[in-house]
């Protein structure tokens, strides 16, 4: 039987304890045999095994040999250009890799350093990893649980759980037995470490230390690695891809140029420069950059990401799993409803107006506002206050709307007793101005109707109707508010008020303060703007399914199947799980696991998963989802640790604007790898091509290196700073089998690449052909390239838009290093002493017009499938 389930008699037999704890010496064997009270922490990758990660991939081993070959052969500018690409790539991944291996050490902060138990019958202060099962703890207010306990002796003892169960209220615990089957948010004769005493007091007997604990299995979930994001992935593959098809071209044009009469030393070298002029070596430093720009513009909207990955994966995500309170709520609680025997009054968020209330609200009100123990904090515009939560959503509104000023509120009370959980009532006398005195009580509107004889009628008392206040109890119940209920009474002129005030009777039934915790102003359009972006939103909480169904409904949420709960996951398989997670929008009263076991079920049915959180209870999830969002202002260290993105706003919406920012940036690098693949397809082909073609070599090798910084040195990164176009968040998520490249862009690249080939290796046979020198040729052939680059890169700025439709300057840094590019080609061709060391010479100005009409073609071709593709999309448009 567990724990909750057992008598504390069963307990203290089973562990061989007693209410006076156990002695030192048995404390101390027990030490030995169950170990210390703390969590344990995997240890870290070693910094050399991370290193080493960073040069497992076909492209890096591919330069790698290029950069050792030409190191033999002593051409040191092309090793050490290599060198140094190859050094900024380790570096980077160096870096973002060792981040993520902090992820989980907040779970000890969570430890207690040392508590009070009884070791041989008496007090003592003993250290927290040193308490052992049997123990006998002592709970007071302030203190934070230091092991997971059977509460045997309580008074007023109340719980902050909300690091494990996201509920907004305090936990009121019990010593009673509970039946087997409870959740863990519900049972109340538990108290769970790491979790703090709000107030009362209490007794209970250690049941599970260290990794048995609630928090123990939650620090289990959350150890190993992270899996790898979307993006990275992509990369992996794509890069494998490239690594093989260039690997086989460089043997086969190798193996061709020997076949033809060329000699091993310039075909390694051949070789050498087209595998550097082809490998998008540069991709690795282009998504750092597109990555890194994300997160700068996410961090203006109060998002901060805390891997690279995260950027790009936001904006694939399909699924967000969002915690309720303080992401789609205010956490903070509101009065929303009033219900005298008039009837229902509804208080919208910042309805401070109330003035035009009537004599029984006002007198609900200050009733609620008189049996309180908040403190005002604030005493701006929006009034402020701390305490318990109750108290302060009920003076805010009192004084808020003028039932009471905040003077009279704190006035002295003759006599007060606050709240008793098992009472369920508090109580407080007031001396008026006119020398009178009331009784005034709040409580569950049970604990009132039981203390009171009549009600408050419009005209004055009326007799109590029992069945009308349980029916407007019930209607508000159903739509998620909490209900408190007030009462008084007039204390006759000579009645002696006792010290201890006896249990209320007599009372006249006042009404009720229903109130929740509202949805965040916003959130409700940013959940509209979501499904648009067919992106589906779910409610993932510890909180009671009825106040979450009720919240969901105001957000937008569907509602139209029952809430998931964790009692029904334990009942379902894999598959059923899935298939009902796809007909819901509301998941409630989950655990830790079952919260784990929703993420990866949404996972297997194909979803980017991204999951909010703030508690300890969220970590397991945050650490697991494809994306995990925590909270910066209410979220624990632990969430945050765990997570990918923290939120500096605790707000939803900024999660929509991360989802765009995601695309944005995407984009950005899809942009980018379709012009380093078409341009690098081109230079492949036309080399490929001349060797065939017997005619003297297209490019020499220092070329082919000059090509790649002309080409695409710092321009394919300036591409990384393309803007939006504007419709992010209309379009569905990008499929997962698209790739980093869509199939739109694959077809585009090949036909431009092999056009950019065709185009340069015809230019070079032509001035051959003509009667130029080779040294012309390969000028103006090397030139039409750069052309035909400068142009592709512009092409590539957008995939479906035409590029007239975008602003020139929209991309400033692109347009300014395209031109510098050109510049610098012609600086070098002009220079004698640069142009000597390339073997280039001069073009006049009529063959440089040559070469930008050619360029340019390569612009008509895009364009002209762009507008082919944008025809075809409204001819189909109405079929579908």
């Amino acid at each position: 039987m567990p724990w909750h389930a057992l008598d504390s008699a069963a307990v203290f037999a089973r562990l061989t304890s007693g209410p006076s704890g156990l002695t030192a010496a048995e404390a101390s064997r027990r030490l030995g045999d169950a170990g210390s009270n703390e969590l344990t922490v995997a240890a870290a990758t070693p910094w050399w095994r991370v290193l080493v990660r960073q040069f497992v991939s076909p492209l890096i081993g591919i330069l790698l040999t290029a950069a050792v070959v030409t190191l033999i052969q002593q051409h040191w500018v092309d090793s050490g250009a290599i060198f140094l690409i190859l050094c900024i790539n380790a570096a980077l991944g160096y870096v973002q890799e060792r981040k993520a291996e902090a992820d989980v050490r907040a779970l000890q902060s969570l430890s207690t350093p040392s508590c009070r138990a009884l070791r041989d019958g008496t007090e003592q202060v003993v250290a927290g990893p040193e308490i052992v099962p049997g123990d006998v703890v002592l709970l007071e207010s302030g203190e934070r649980v230091p092991a997971d306990l059977r509460l045997f002796e309580t008074t007023g003892l109340q719980l902050d759980e909300s690091m494990l169960t996201g509920e907004p209220f305090a936990a009121t615990k019990r010593t009673e037995q509970l039946p087997a089957d409870v959740s863990d948010a519900d049972r109340a004769n538990i108290a769970y470490s790491g979790t703090f005493v709000g107030s009362g007091r209490g007794k209970g007997i250690v049941v599970a230390t260290g990794a048995g604990t609630a928090l123990g299995e939650i620090n289990a979930l959350v150890q190993g690695p992270p899996g790898k994001s979307p993006l990275q992935l992509l990369t992996r593959n794509l890069e494998r891809r490239i690594g093989l098809i260039i690997l086989a071209a460089l043997v086969f044009i190798f193996i061709a140029g020997l076949v033809l009469g060329n000699d091993v030393s310039t075909m390694f070298r051949i070789s050498v420069g087209l595998a550097v002029a082809t490998i998008p070596e540069s991709l690795p430093i282009v998504l750092t950059v597109a990555l890194s720009l994300g997160v700068s513009r996410m961090a203006k909207r109060n998002a901060i990401i805390r891997t690279l990955p995260a950027v790009e994966t936001l904006g694939s995500t399909t699924v967000i799993g969002s915690d309720k309170t303080g992401t789609l709520t205010e956490n903070r609680l509101t009065v929303e409803r009033l219900w005298t025997t008039a009837g229902p009054l509804e208080i919208s968020a910042g309805d401070h107006d109330g003035g035009a209330d009537t004599a029984l609200v006002r007198a609900v009100l200050r009733a609620g506002a008189l049996t309180n123990e908040a403190t005002l904090s604030s005493e701006d515009e929006d009034l402020e206050y701390s305490g318990d939560a109750v108290d302060a959503a009920m003076a805010k509104t009192a004084v808020a709307r003028g039932a009471i000023s905040e003077q009279d509120r704190t006035a002295q009370a003759l006599r007060h007793q606050p709240y008793e959980p098992h009472l369920r009532y508090s109580q407080t006398i007031h001396a008026d101005a006119q020398g009178g005195r009331t009784l005034y009580v709040k409580g569950s509107p049970e604990a009132v109707m039981d203390a009171a004889g009549t009600m408050a009628g419009r005209a004055g008392e009326d007799p109590l109707d029992k069945a009308l206040i349980h029916a407007a109890n019930a209607e508000m119940g159903r739509d998620g508010l909490r209900v408190i209920a007030t009462g008084s009474r007039s204390l006759a002129a000579g009645e002696e008020i006792p010290a201890v005030l006896p249990p209320p009777s007599g009372l006249m039934f006042l009404g009720m303060e229903g109130m929740t915790d509202p949805p965040r102003a916003g959130v409700a359009d940013a959940i509209a703007r979501c499904r648009l972006a067919g992106i589906k939103v779910m409610m993932i909480t510890g909180d009671h399914p009825v106040t979450a169904t009720a919240i969901a409904g105001r957000l937008g949420l569907s509602t139209d199947k029952p809430a998931l709960t964790g009692s029904e996951i334990a009942e379902l398989d894999d598959h059923m799980l899935a298939a009902r997670l796809q007909q819901t929008s509301v998941a409630a009263r989950v655990s830790p696991v079952e919260k784990l076991r929703i993420v990866h079920a949404l996972q297997n049915a194909g979803n980017v998963v991204a999951v909010t959180g703030d508690g300890v209870n969220d970590a397991p999830a945050l650490r697991a989802a494809t994306i995990g969002v925590a909270m910066g202002q209410s979220g624990t260290d632990v969430a945050r640790e765990a997570a990918d993105v923290v939120l500096t706003d605790d707000n939803f919406v900024t999660i929509v604007h991360a989802v765009e920012e995601g695309r944005v940036t995407f984009a950005a690098i899809r942009k980018t790898t379709y012009f380093l693949l078409s341009t690098g397809a081109a230079a492949l082909v036309a080399v490929t091509l001349s060797v065939f073609a017997g005619t003297p070599l297209l490019f020499l090798p220092v070329q082919m290196l000059w090509m790649n910084v002309v080409t695409n040195g710092v321009q394919d990164i300036a591409l990384a700073f393309e803007p939006a176009e504007g419709d992010e968040l209309s379009r569905p998520p990008r499929p997962p089998s698209d790739g980093i490249l869509s199939r739109t862009l694959w077809f585009r690249a090949g036909i431009t690449g092999a056009w950019m080939a065709l185009a340069v290796l015809l230019s070079f046979i032509v001035e051959l052909h003509a009667g130029y020198p080779e040294i012309h040729a390969r000028t103006l052939a090397l030139t039409v390239f750069v052309m035909l680059s400068f142009f592709q890169v512009f092409s590539s700025r957008a995939e479906n838009k035409s590029l007239f439709q975008l602003r020139l300057l929209a991309n400033k840094p692109l347009l300014f290093t395209s031109v510098a590019a050109l510049g610098l080609h012609w600086a070098v061709m002009s220079w004698p002493l640069t142009a000597g060391l390339l073997e280039l010479t001069a073009l006049s100005a009529g063959e440089w017009l040559l070469c930008a009409a050619i360029g340019s073609t390569v612009l008509i071709i895009v364009e002209a499938e762009k507008a082919v593709r944008r025809w075809a999309h409204r001819h189909d448009a109405p079929a579908t």
